[in-house]
């Protein structure tokens, strides 16, 4: 496991009480949002305070190439051994301290958001988590094993990634770490002691009625009681079943439609706000600003025209 400031394009979200930071990736503009390190164990945590501990708004990835230690995930002590397949979840904390991380040797990283793989794009976002490609991901699983001849071709394929995204200028570079982290989460998913389960009945519900008027000027507010529920309960339940409270889920949602609005239309931001539930383009620049780091007319610019992508080649008539 590696901390955020170890080579991920992360930046800190928010702070629990607990004091627990929580860090939210950082996109690439042309780029799939998914950053590949590999690291030696004995400088993976140098320099960290002795009392790290933290948690992502991503998915993480681990390859254990060589070595052995342990790592706490929510509290509990997980073992790291060569050949093994660790999944992070969002909102899981990582302690890496309380015990004997990974003490020597070497291991892979990937750090990804769900809409870096295309074939989870025609998927509802509130439906992610329960994709068979995140299997590993899933409650109940979160580790898997290599078997000793397959092992190269896992360094490869990650080797592979990491090339793709290290020379984003080079023609289709987008698509081809696509298809590479696609290949990677397959294999991952084969792991898996089962496929993942779906969400229980009352998340299920929420996740529907989000997806039905997200598009729409809804509250926190407007779904609870649509489905009989006070806000502060059902943000409370929410909470406790999937890791984030009810308005961060309509958020994430309409955030991820104007990602998709502005890669895919020509659409005004008022227009995008509009079909996003935002109040206005005014609005909606702040919030994309506060959540990516930049306005969405850069981050459409980017997506559209950068060097990595085949919009691009196709573009200059390559």
């Amino acid at each position: 496991m590696v901390a955020p400031s170890q080579g991920v394009r992360a930046g800190l979200r928010t702070v629990r009480l607990d004091g627990t930071p929580v860090y939210r990736y950082r996109q690439r503009p042309g780029l799939p949002p998914v950053s590949v390190i590999r690291f030696d164990a004995a400088d993976a945590h140098a320099g960290l305070p002795p009392d790290h501990r933290h948690a992502h708004d991503f998915l993480v990835l681990v390859y254990v190439e060589e070595g052995s230690g342990s790592v706490a995930i929510d509290g509990a002590e997980r073992r790291l051994r060569a050949g093994e397949v660790h999944a992070v979840s969002p909102g899981q904390a990582v302690d890496v301290t309380t015990v004997a991380a990974l003490a020597r040797g070497r291991a892979w990283s990937v750090a990804f958001t769900p809409d870096a793989v295309p074939a989870l794009a025609p998927v509802s976002p509130l439906a992610w988590a329960h994709h068979p490609l995140l299997a590993l991901f899933a409650p109940g699983a979160g580790n898997g094993r290599v078997a000793g001849p397959d092992r190269p071709a896992w360094s490869a394929l990650l080797a592979d990634l990491a090339g793709e995204l290290d020379d984003p200028g080079r023609l289709g570079a987008r698509e081809a770490a696509e298809a590479a982290l696609t290949r990677l989460l397959v294999a991952a998913a084969r792991l898996a002691p089962s496929a993942p389960g779906g969400p229980d009945p009352l998340t299920e519900r929420v996740f529907a009625e989000i997806e039905a008027t997200f598009r729409e000027p809804v509250s926190a507010a407007d779904v609870a009681r649509a489905l009989g529920y006070t806000p502060g309960h059902l943000t409370t339940v929410l909470r406790r079943r999937t890791g984030r409270p009810l308005l961060e889920w309509i958020t994430e949602r309409r955030m991820i439609e104007v990602r998709r609005l502005l890669r895919e239309t020509d659409l005004p931001l008022d227009a995008v706000a509009a079909r996003t539930g935002l109040r206005d383009a005014a609005y909606l620049v702040r919030r994309f600003r506060s959540r990516y780091g930049i306005t969405p007319e850069r981050w459409r610019r980017a997506e559209l025209s950068g060097p990595g992508s085949a919009r691009s080649a196709r573009r200059r008539g390559g």
